[in-house]
């Protein structure tokens, strides 16, 4: 069993040094969002610890997006860090008092940037996978 444990943990090690820019951002995403419902699911069934855990963690993740965010690359960063101030200090109202209904309300804030990054790293992979110039031959 631990030959499978290390060579999980060597894949998913792999995965992210080798990850676009892009696929990070998706990942960290992906990756935040399974935190916040493994939270809620945690605290529906009063399993304290685990939902601490799971929130923590998603605090971890908040504060490593907002300290990559670059003001000076555009003009909507700084509203981007305000949500993730709010959410952070929602999960940490949600840890605090034990309140599902504040993880479910970062879950709802946090869904729709998902997609959006997600769709944007799929724009990027579409665009990249164009070849130069390909719109230069006419077939006829």
């Amino acid at each position: 069993m631990r030959t499978t444990d290390a060579a999980r943990r060597q894949y998913a090690r792999d995965a992210i040094l080798s990850a676009s820019p892009a696929r990070l951002l998706t990942m960290l995403y992906d990756r935040l969002l399974l935190d916040l419902r493994r939270a809620e699911a945690a605290q529906l069934e009063s399993d304290w610890q685990t939902a601490n855990n799971n929130l923590l963690h998603a605090q971890e993740i908040i504060a490593e997006l907002s300290a990559t965010l670059r003001p000076s690359g555009w003009d909507g960063a700084e509203g981007l860090r305000g949500l993730y101030e709010y959410v952070r200090m929602a999960l940490v109202a949600a840890n605090i008092h034990r309140d599902p209904a504040r993880t479910r309300e970062a879950i709802a804030l946090l869904m729709p940037l998902q997609e959006a990054w997600h769709a944007a790293a799929s724009s990027l992979a579409d665009a990249a996978a164009v070849p130069t110039g390909a719109g230069e031959y006419a077939v006829g």
